[in-house]
Parts: structure tokens; sequence; C-alpha cells
């Protein structure tokens, strides 16, 4: 859960005062609240009641010469201070102060979030360090989802600083092993969320799921698989790239002496020298070989490059069809939506009807 005091403003009914707006995050949904602070003042002296023990930190004192109606200064000072309050008491290891009624009460809390959002992140370093654990919490799977979507995205800048790495070499490895951790990363978590979702509904305690979210939440976990995939297939697309790069290269360098061997050789041989071998631009791979070896390693080189363009080829095949997968689950995503918005409406025109019903009842 994430709390936080953003604001504040004046309110001027049934007289003026100020409110302070407090805004929550919650796994499933985020709301706001208003308050004033003598309702801080009051969820103070109950914490301290119920948890027979005061919270870890009080609120800002109360003002008995000045007024924040009229002092803006004592307004934002004040602010700052509710939500420094509120969060010393969300973030606490000590859960007694949340697990009040006070405290739901004031945030308009469910009791089911009380406990357990309060160790979310504790639950959630829990379950990923599990190797091959499921997840079977609905809240830590979404956060773990949540996660899933960040290693992605990570994934996928690492491999955009790779093509942007040029002809740095160092530049372009770091960038891999990046990618590929995030990568492997991300087919842990999208393991352990996959198995939580096919578990039975008894293993997900009290806050069962139900067909629609259940498959909602496949879905996704479809479409994180999907992603991972095609990233997995640009990065080894890119590094085959690079690998036939080079080896053109190396061509190139073998190819420039050969031909100037030949053509010294020919003059060498008008000349009765014999057909030893001249120098010309030299590399470590042909340093010790005379012009058959040359030749022979040209030949292998060339079959090298042959086998690394049909690896490659095999990649922008693999490329394509992920694409074709992806547009297709785009289309098919669309006509979903379509049908949910007819649902919405016809559902919208019922609800009117009844309410026209009910207004001519009363």
């Amino acid at each position: 859960m994430e709390i936080s005091v953003p604001s504040s403003q004046l309110s001027t009914t049934p007289k003026p005062h100020t409110t302070y707006t407090i805004s929550l995050r919650l796994p499933l949904r985020s709301f706001t609240l208003q308050k004033r602070f003598s309702d801080f003042l009051t969820l103070h002296s109950q914490l301290t009641s119920q948890a027979s023990a005061s919270p870890p930190i009080s609120p800002p004192p109360k003002s008995y010469f000045s007024y924040t109606t009229n002092n803006p200064a004592l307004a934002e000072t004040r602010r700052v201070a509710l939500e420094k309050y509120l969060q010393t008491i969300a973030s606490t290891s000590d859960p007694r102060w949340r697990d009040t009624s006070a405290w739901r009460t004031f945030l308009n809390l469910p009791s089911s979030v009380s406990a357990k959002s309060s160790i979310a992140s504790n639950l959630h370093h829990t379950i990923s360090s599990a190797a091959g654990g499921a997840v079977t919490d609905p809240v830590v799977w979404l956060d773990m989802h949540r996660d899933l979507k960040g290693q992605l995205h990570e994934a996928r800048i690492q491999i955009t600083r790779r093509d942007q790495a040029g002809a740095n070499t160092q530049a372009q490895h770091e960038a891999s092993a990046q990618a590929k951790k995030s990568l492997v990363k991300a087919g842990t978590t999208i393991a352990q969320l996959a198995d939580g979702l096919k578990k039975s509904r008894d293993d997900w305690g009290s806050e069962k799921l139900g067909d629609g979210e259940v498959r909602r939440r496949k879905d996704l976990v479809a479409s994180a698989r999907k992603e991972k995939e095609s990233l997995e297939g640009l990065l080894s697309a890119m590094v085959a790239k690079a690998q036939v790069d080079a080896a053109m290269a190396d061509k190139g360098s073998l190819m420039g002496t050969s031909v100037a061997s030949g053509a010294i050789n020919g003059n060498a041989g008008k000349k009765g020298v014999g057909s030893g071998r001249v120098l010309g631009k030299e590399t470590a791979r042909t340093r010790e070989l005379d012009n058959a070896g040359v030749l022979s390693l040209q030949k292998q080189m060339m079959e090298e490059q042959d086998e690394d363009v049909t690896v490659l080829a095999a990649a922008i095949r693999r490329q394509r069809e992920l694409g074709e997968e992806i547009n297709r689950q785009l289309v098919e995503q669309n006509k979903m939506l379509e049908m949910l918005d007819e649902d919405v409406t016809r559902v919208q025109g019922k609800t009117d009807v009844a309410r026209k019903w009910i207004g001519k009842i009363s």
C-alpha cells in the first residue's frame, strides 16, 4: 500500500477550515480521501487506545495562535508532517497500529487489506526468492506481474542500447548481458505466475478469484510470455548479425592479403624467385600460413559465413512469425474490446430502464 498527502485545500462549509487530501494506492485500486486536522488527532488517540501503545510518531501539534485558513505556510508544514505521520505507521515493522479498526476506518480500508497490505513487500520477496514457487496470493500476484513488466521494459532498454552502441564491442557485450539477465528473471517470474494460476481455487485462500479474473490473468501471462520470446528473438538476431559482420570484415582482410600475395608471386616467378609467400597485411590467423593455407582458411571462413547467414535467416523468419502472431492477437483483442463495449452499452440501457421503473414506483 502506498500512501501520501499530496495537497491541502480550504473549505468554507460549514465554516472555513482546511482539509488534507490523502492518496492511497492499493494493488487493485487507488482512491483519495479528505480529512481535517482534527480527524488525525482523533486517529492518534484511537490508535494509542486500541494498540495499548503510542504510534512510533506523533502528529504535528495543534496551533492555538495561528490558523491554516489564513496561513498557507502553516498549512504546508502541517501537510508534510501529516504525510510523514501516515507513512511511518504504514511502513513500520510493527503491524499492531495497522491492524486496528481505527486505522482501517480512517483510511476506508477493507478488513482483508490491513494485515496483507502491510506485509505485501515481505511476502513478495519471500515468494520471489523461492525457486519456481507458485504464487497463490491475489495481491502478491499483481505485484509480481508489475515487476515482470519492469523486467521486460529493462530488457527492451538494454537491447536498444546494444543497437545504439555501434562499433563499441564492449558496450554491446554489456548491454547484451544485462538484457539476458532481465529476460532470465522475466522467465522465472512468468513461470511462477503461470504455476499459481494452475493451482486449484482452494489454494488461493479466502480471496478466491472468479472465472473472468482468472482468464484475464492468464491473458496477461500469455502476453508477457510472447513479449519475452519476441525480445529473445530480437536479441539473438542482433548477435547473429554482429557475428556475420565480423566474419565479413575478416573475409575482406583475407581477400586483400590473397590478392596482394598472388600479384607479387606472379612477378617473383618471372624473376625466378620461386613460389615463396610474400607477406601482405597480416592477421593473427594468417601469420603462420602459406598461400595454400590462406586459401584454405578463406574457403573455411566463407563456409562459416554461409552458416551464419542461414542462422540469421532463421532468426528473421522467427521474428516475422512472432510479428504475425502479435498482429493476430491484437485483432482478437480488438474484437473482444468491441464485444465488451457492446455489453456495457446493453447493460447501461437496462440500468436506465430499471431506474425509470424505480422512479415511477417511488
